[in-house]
């Protein structure tokens, strides 16, 4: 089977079986596996999740009406089914969440040791713990994403760095010696849609261990889990104000990062966005950290072990359907290692299950949004215009909800759309390299430079590589690994600064 015989177009339909014909036929060519990899549901049950109808603001430890009565739909990405009614915060809104932040931190927060702060959040993360299961389920529901990686990945994850940075709230002396850290004051935070949980704690936990308080702004397409979290911060105790939560769109966001009260704001999104609140926030004496978009090279020698560097390259890229900023979207390949490892990640594709997120069997859940599924079907038709060679699972996709097929190209150059371009979906676009010289060169030729990925057999050519990459994490022989003690951040247009680790709490502190 030639790659131009292998473009394989996404059906509509019921289930999410896999491709059905007979075994390899000869050498070279790809494994049909019939129905080896179609299996029974196994769906979560979600008959014990509530939720609710309708959700307000979280300000000052109230849940409180928006001030413009306006309220909008969160709907899940796999059904199109509304889950709830969420409140619209506006610029009112978000004066009265700051003022009840900056209350809370001169009355309550600030007057707190640091080992009484710790309480609270190492409280925070035991709840988040016992309630695991219902906060993955939502998420999964939300978002879109499998509940496998919604259970098993973000939320040990989130409960982890709640852990961690408990235990820095009383030792913070200690993280910067000989100097004397103190708090900013009100953080304001805006986090992403792809993983809502997570960059809920990686931005919550190091601003209150570090003394500050804060007001979130979740995306507008993933509400839920944050408010689930303001109510598990009521659980706590947690005094009033001191984690404040508002809904709404673009416009809640700006009016946040504008608002003079706040002394720190922190980002995660889309490069775009981030540079204009870059630009917004210039000559003012907030400080500023962004964590924006990228275009890993996840790079594979012909000395590699190319069965573990498949599955790192089906993580790297089909994780969360690709919704992943530091997502190995470019793959490069020495041109010795192409064929065979190409064979391999075809035929290991069409393993992967596409369908219900909440079957505990589904690989690649569904797309976030109609918007965003847009963006990723107006890239892809780029790739084709452009010349390559495109290759999509041909599996049948759910009639309704936002789908796409687990897809790579080949033929691609340097100067195509996808090459350049993030499409924050299940698209991978494969190139080759003949030097290790020419690997680092066409690595490092992106406007960003969040993550890469070395695959190789030598220990001293990825130390060499991982050098040369102007990437804020490097992975050797594996590929979206993360800990709470390991910094995370990005070079160029992937944003500055660090979240996780001791760097973590730099951001969210005054050192002399």
């Amino acid at each position: 089977m030639t790659a131009k015989e292998t473009i394989a177009p996404a059906t509509n339909g019921e289930t999410h079986a896999a491709p059905s014909s007979p075994a390899r036929p000869a050498h070279g060519a790809a494994l049909e596996f019939g129905k080896a990899w179609t299996y029974a549901p196994a769906p979560e049950a979600a008959d014990h999740v509530r939720i609710d109808p309708r959700y307000e603001l979280f300000i000052g430890g109230k849940w409180v009406a928006p001030s413009s009565g306006k309220y909008f739909d969160t709907v899940s990405p796999s059904t199109e089914q509304k889950l709830a009614e969420v409140a619209e915060g506006n610029e009112r809104d978000v004066d009265l969440a700051v003022k009840a932040a900056r209350v809370a931190y001169e009355k309550y927060w600030s007057k707190l040791s640091g080992i009484e702060r710790g309480k609270y959040i190492y409280r925070i993360a035991r709840v988040i713990q016992e309630k695991a299961r219902e906060l993955a389920i939502v998420e999964t529901m939300d978002g879109g994403k499998p509940i496998k990686e919604s259970r098993d990945v973000d939320l040990p994850l989130v409960a982890a760095h709640f852990f961690y940075y408990a235990g820095w709230a009383d030792k913070l002396a200690y993280a910067f010696p000989g100097r004397s850290p103190r708090p900013l004051g009100v953080a304001g935070q805006v986090i992403p849609w792809n993983f809502p949980l997570l960059m809920a704690a990686w931005k919550l936990a190091p601003a209150l261990a570090a003394g500050n308080t804060c007001v979130l702004k979740p995306a507008e397409t993933t509400p839920l889990t944050a408010l689930l979290l303001a109510k598990i911060l009521e659980e706590c105790d947690l005094p009033p104000g001191v984690v404040n939560i508002v809904t709404g769109a673009g416009a809640t966001g700006a009016a946040l990062v504008a608002h003079p009260d706040v002394d720190k704001v922190a980002f995660t999104g889309s490069t775009d966005v981030g540079k204009r609140i870059q630009k917004a926030l210039s000559g003012t004496k907030k400080k500023l950290t962004l964590e924006l978009g990228g275009k890993a090279a996840n790079i594979v020698f012909a000395d590699a072990p190319l069965d573990q560097a498949v599955e790192g390259i089906i993580s790297g890229i089909f994780f969360n359907q690709g919704h992943v900023c530091c997502a190995g979207s470019r793959l490069l390949v020495e041109e010795g290692a192409f064929e065979p490892l190409l064979r391999r990640l075809r035929d290991r594709m069409q393993t992967l299950r596409v369908g219900d997120p909440l079957d505990k069997n589904t690989d690649v859940g569904a797309i976030n949004s109609k918007m965003q599924l847009d963006k990723i079907r107006e890239l892809v038709d780029a790739g084709e215009r452009e010349g390559a060679t495109r290759f999509s699972t041909p599996c049948e996709l759910p009639a309704r909800g936002y789908w796409f097929a687990p897809t790579l190209f080949t033929g691609v150059s340097q100067s195509h759309r996808i090459a350049r371009e993030e499409i924050f979906g299940p698209v991978l676009a494969v190139m080759t390299f003949r030097t290790p010289d020419e690997a680092v060169e066409k690595a490092n030729n992106t406007m960003y430079g969040l993550s890469a990925g070395v695959w190789t057999d030598k220990g001293s050519k990825s130390f060499w590589v991982s050098q040369k990459l102007r990437a804020g994490v490097v992975w050797a022989n594996t590929y979206n690994k993360f800990d709470p003690s390991s910094p995370f951040g990005g070079y160029k247009e992937s944003g500055f600064g660090r979240e996780g680790g001791r760097q973590g709490l730099l951001p969210y502190l005054e050192v002399d």
